[in-house]
């Protein structure tokens, strides 16, 4: 046991550390929490002062296989004594090209596929739309409301959410066009059954896109249209099968590149491999990030083989595109994808957490819907259930509450009002539970208490 001196000292490292922050480190980069992170295993951390937390947030999705999965990291450790870098453009490397075939044949549609590999999900996202053009040889793509794709100048376009996204960036991209995405539980349409009406809801149906494509841009001018199946940062609203199933209608009719985006849908999350399993809907493309390198940077733009080879030679890529080593990384977390059975594993822990979020619900006011896919569950909270004005205070001070008492978990949303599980798939039954128990007491001392006041969120906080 420390003595008092050191026990002092110790204390105050984060305070330091985060003074170091704030000096040197732009105020643009929020940050959730003020924990100073030491070390991780699996579904745990621990901060500089040895405090140990259970993780909801899986590095923003992109930890499915967990923090320093054994086997990740020496296939790291291999690869980084053999070659760490030569660029793609230069030299050619077995692993890229391994992990290009996984990908490939990995990814939902039976037609010839390639992959090209970058660095993060905002890259591929950029590059997704550079073949969509190149391919069709139009400039047009068509995104939706309420969804991120980066913060690249073509991500933000894309994005339908400006705060705080595109605050102060403008102008933007030429050519996107923002429909109305099915968020069902606040469905603008009065006559809809998601609001008591007796109409099938014409959004869901994708009336709106073929609006659209009658009104706002010809479909002849439009290259791709960029869907994720499950809006991540917009607050886990999910997308009916029948939705994506439409987009795969029109697109097909009208000439039109689909674009998957999966960041952080993929590898696992929702139950299946890919979130688009779920329609039976094939992609012409697909862009994939996050937890493919469990931590290690790298991503990929996975398509039907015509499209991917239409930019010409030299047109895309980039130096550090598929690094060896983040390409190494990959390749072991799809095998423990397929050792660990991980993707079972999602199914499980969806069922326990949603099955615990919809119990909330029956106890907590401040709980307007419980949604998601597989692991990927979220509950959106409201001040009035009625009314559902949105409980964005309250949502930051659980989520403060909960870091207090050794939980991460971040928030998302339109509104920044929905809780989200991003829990990494190899967390064990106890420490779910643990970090669920965590949550329940955090919200019900909330609601207990009344709305928060924004003393309640330390400065620097609430990315």
């Amino acid at each position: 046991m420390h003595g008092t001196d050191e026990r002092t000292t110790v204390a105050s490292r984060t305070d330091e550390i985060w003074a170091e922050r704030n000096e040197w480190v732009p105020r643009g980069l929020a940050t959730y929490t003020h924990i100073v992170a030491d070390r991780a295993h699996g579904a745990e951390l621990w901060d500089v002062e040895g405090r140990r937390y259970i993780d909801f947030a899986g590095g923003i999705g992109t930890l499915n296989a967990g923090h320093t999965p054994d086997s990740v990291v020496e296939a790291v450790r291999d690869q980084a004594g053999k070659l760490i870098h030569v660029a793609f453009p230069v030299a050619i490397y077995g692993a890229y090209i391994e992990l290009a075939r996984r990908l490939a044949q990995m990814v939902p549609g039976d037609f010839p596929k390639k992959a090209m590999l970058v660095n993060s999900g905002a890259e591929a996202v950029e590059n997704a739309v550079k073949i969509a053009r190149a391919a069709t040889g139009r400039p047009n793509i068509i995104a939706f409301q309420n969804a991120f794709h980066g913060r690249t100048m073509m991500g933000m376009s894309l994005t339908g959410k400006d705060q705080p996204y595109k605050v102060g960036f403008a102008p933007f991209a030429p050519g996107v066009y923002h429909a109305v995405f099915p968020y069902s539980y606040r469905c603008p349409e009065p006559s809809c059954v998601h609001n008591g009406g007796t109409e099938a809801c014409p959004i869901e149906r994708g009336e709106a896109i073929e609006q659209m494509l009658r009104t706002d841009v010809p479909a002849n001018q439009v290259a791709a249209i960029i869907v994720e199946p499950v809006q991540g940062e917009g607050g886990f609203v999910v997308a009916p099968p029948e939705f994506l199933q439409r987009l795969r209608e029109i697109c097909t009719r009208e000439g039109i590149v689909l674009i998957a985006d999966e960041i952080q849908t993929g590898f696992g999350r929702t139950g299946r491999m890919f979130a688009v399993e779920h329609a039976g809907v094939e992609p012409d493309v697909m862009v994939l990030a996050k937890s493919l390198g469990a931590g290690m940077p790298v991503a990929a733009v996975v398509g039907k083989a015509e499209i991917m080879d239409a930019p010409v030679p030299g047109s895309i890529g980039g130096t550090f595109g598929g690094n060896p080593v983040a390409c190494r990384a990959a390749l072991a977390v799809l095998d423990l994808f397929e050792r660990d059975d991980l993707v079972s594993r999602a199914q499980e822990i969806g069922k326990v957490v949603s099955d615990r979020f919809r119990d909330m619900q029956g106890k907590y006011s401040l709980i307007g819907e419980v949604r998601g896919l597989g692991a990927m569950v979220a509950m959106e909270l409201v001040r009035d259930r009625k009314t559902k004005e949105p409980a964005k205070e309250e949502t930051s001070s659980i989520i403060h509450r909960c870091h207090e008492a050794g939980l991460i978990v971040i928030k998302a949303g339109l509104y920044d009002n929905v809780v989200r599980v991003l829990v990494p798939l190899v967390v064990t039954g106890g420490q779910l539970q643990e970090g669920l128990d965590i949550l329940e007491q955090a919200l019900a001392a909330v609601e207990r208490e009344g709305k928060p006041t924004h003393e309640d969120v330390p400065p620097g906080e609430g990315a």
